[in-house]
């Protein structure tokens, strides 16, 4: 293990730590008993030039755990608010995460090194701020997979076991996962300083998050309404792609939105199989709230609390800031669907944009619903025959007048026109880039979660981000990582995890 004549230095430049003083308070991991490594992601840790070749497991285990941090860390929990379930906390804070540090990559850019699962916080509110290893073995998984379907999230560095038991429902596996973030700066930091009238602070943390993440805000003539456009325009963006690859995040809670417009906080998360808009996963969503169809309102809604923290720094007269905000506000809806469309263009193979485009999306999901058919596998399967997607709908018909519509659209765009040309090699090679055929089904998530944590078997866990590595490529032999979940698996509710 590296020690004091040997020491392990990762390239740390804190400036939270540095610049934000009262926004955290520090803290440390609690000792984990026989700590043992899971997975560490090599290509990432080459990414940051950590200094990790010659480690043995055992002692990746001890710096990813919290158990011996390398040189430079200066561990902290962050404060923040949030609306949880539309309800305000006034104080949340990091509860069971530490910021260990942020990284400089090979190229300067920052990013944040975070432990969760490490243990009590200040802010733990009489948790034990422990994780057990299925959540922290459900992130990897997912976190990672979203990165492969390029949807902006946060990263998985290394998963580690921690030797200890933590109490649920029954005694389970402890276990801690190391994430990497462009910031864990979040709707809720905003919320947590704005609550408490301390404007100072709100504007200290507005001043941070320009010059760390929307540097072009400083040259506008108002900064500050400039950063919150850019912000709109990342959650705009950021809940589209939700929406296409049909992920349901299951807890948009203030608190689990980023002002950098990355995923974060992959609790009760899952995709959908059967197309359906009313899809919930969550146990604890009882109302729906977060449904999948709900997430753009939801991001929305979580946008327009952080307008109300930002009132103060756009006009010093409530009712013209109030007015300036909600047009930028105003901006999310029309950004939501112009990234929504686009992206369903992909989906779709169209390369041009025509006026009846969003008709003609909509109306293949209209032809999904009710139909009893895999959302991620409709879209894959548009590449094949007609015949060979016909059989997989009960109304044949109703489908079959789409398809015409979508041919006569494809053959629009198209050079020869001909009856061949709606699949083009061109156009099956586009399309099949904007569509996986991999995605973390629930119930191969779950096979892989339990096996691991019941019989310490780790193969499906490892098999399976092996196939998600690269979701867009069809491969032999990986016919059951493409297919939705068995009848037996039933109606999926995910948990928080904590």
């Amino acid at each position: 293990m590296p020690n004091k004549t040997n020491p392990l230095k990762f390239n740390f430049d804190n400036s939270l730590v540095r610049e934000l003083s009262g926004f955290y308070v520090k803290s440390s991991a609690e000792h984990a008993q026989q700590p043992m490594l899971v997975k560490l992601n090599d290509q990432l840790a080459k990414q940051f030039n950590l200094p990790l070749d010659g480690l043995t497991p055992n002692q990746l285990a001890q710096i990813f755990s919290g158990n011996q941090l390398p040189i430079g860390a200066e561990p902290v929990a962050q404060a923040y608010s949030g609306h949880q379930f539309g309800h305000f906390s006034p104080q949340l804070g990091d509860g069971r995460a530490l910021l260990v540090g942020e990284l400089l990559d090979k190229v300067g850019k920052r990013f944040d090194l975070q432990l969760k699962g490490s243990g009590k916080t200040p802010f733990s509110r009489g948790g034990d701020g422990k994780s057990a290893l299925a959540p922290v073995l459900r992130e990897y998984i997912i976190s990672e997979a979203m990165h492969k379907l390029n949807v902006p999230t946060t990263r998985a560095l290394a998963a580690v076991t921690t030797g200890d038991n933590v109490c649920r429902e029954k005694a389970l596996a402890g276990g801690v996962f190391a994430r990497i973030a462009s910031s864990h700066v979040r709707v809720g930091t905003f919320q947590f300083f704005a609550a408490r009238g301390e404007l100072d602070k709100v504007k200290q943390l507005a001043d941070y998050v320009i010059n760390r993440h929307y540097p072009k805000a400083l040259n506008a003539s108002k900064p500050y309404l400039a950063m919150f456009e850019m912000i709109v325009s990342n959650q705009a963006n950021l809940i589209a792609k939700w929406m296409l690859t049909g992920f349901v995040h299951g807890v948009m809670n203030t608190d689990n939105m980023t002002i950098t417009g990355e995923t974060i906080d992959y609790g009760p998360c899952a995709f959908m199989d059967i197309y359906n808009p009313e899809t919930v996963f969550s146990s604890i969503d009882k109302n729906g709230r977060y449904a999948y169809k709900n997430q753009p309102n939801m991001a929305l809604w979580n946008l327009a609390r952080l307008a109300e923290c930002l009132l103060p720094l756009i006009n010093t007269d409530d009712n013209t800031a109030i007015e300036i905000i909600t047009i930028a506000l105003n901006q999310f809806t029309e950004q939501y669907k112009e990234y929504w469309l686009n992206g369903m263009r992909k989906k779709l193979g169209l390369t041009t944009k025509q006026p009846n485009d969003m008709a003609l999306a909509e109306g293949f999901l209209s032809v999904l619903q009710h139909q009893n058919i895999d959302y991620t596998n409709s879209f894959r399967n548009l590449t094949a025959s007609s015949k060979k997607i016909m059989v997989l709908f009960n109304n044949t018909a109703l489908f079959k007048q789409w398809y015409n519509d979508w041919k006569n659209r494809c053959d629009a765009e198209s050079m020869s026109g001909d009856a061949k040309s709606i699949l083009s090699d061109e156009r099956v090679k586009r399309m099949n880039a904007a569509n996986p055929i991999y995605i973390p089904r629930n119930h191969l998530v779950e096979a892989a979660l339990k096996a691991a944590t019941s019989d310490g078997d780790y193969s499906q866990f490892e098999k399976l981000i092996s196939v998600l590595e690269n979701p867009f490529k069809q491969r032999q032999g990986l016919e059951k990582y493409a297919a939705p979940a068995p009848q037996e698996f039933g109606n999926y509710k995910s948990f928080c995890g904590t």
